[in-house]
């Protein structure tokens, strides 16, 4: 661990750590492996594409009403995302519509200023009028 230390920091940081905290170490990589195992034990795709993700349980009656409670739930689901895309559309909708609003009271309010605007001396777009310095 001091040679770690000496040569390249990091080593010796990591030979420290594997001192203090190894068995753990050990112990979560164990469990975490164990999980992994149970989790695709015998499966070579994934959960989701066999019958939502739920194995048959031996009780006909039962695994065709969970199947027709889950095809009921993900109909629900797709009515959700349906009304969920409307409610955005009219957000946005009344988006645009507050912006044009908006924009053409700039422009009244644009072309009101140009109208009132004395003929005589030079325009100023931007409705600046520089200090009087008499």
């Amino acid at each position: 661990m001091i040679l770690g230390f000496i040569f390249f920091w990091p080593l010796g940081l990591a030979v420290l750590a594997y001192m203090i905290w190894g068995d753990e170490m050990r112990e979560m990589f164990k469990d975490f492996k164990t999980r992994i195992d149970r989790e695709f034990k015998g499966s070579g795709c994934s959960r989701r594409h066999r019958s939502y993700g739920f194995e048959k349980t031996g009780n006909m009656a039962f695994d065709e009403y969970r199947k027709a409670e889950l095809e009921r739930l993900e109909e629900e689901r797709r009515k959700l995302e349906a009304e969920k895309a409307e409610f955005e559309e009219f957000l946005a909708e009344l988006n645009r519509a507050k912006d044009k609003e908006e924009f053409d009271r700039f422009m009244a309010a644009r072309h009101n200023a140009r109208s009132t605007a004395p003929q005589g001396g030079p325009s100023n777009d931007s409705g600046y009028q520089a200090p009087y310095q008499g």
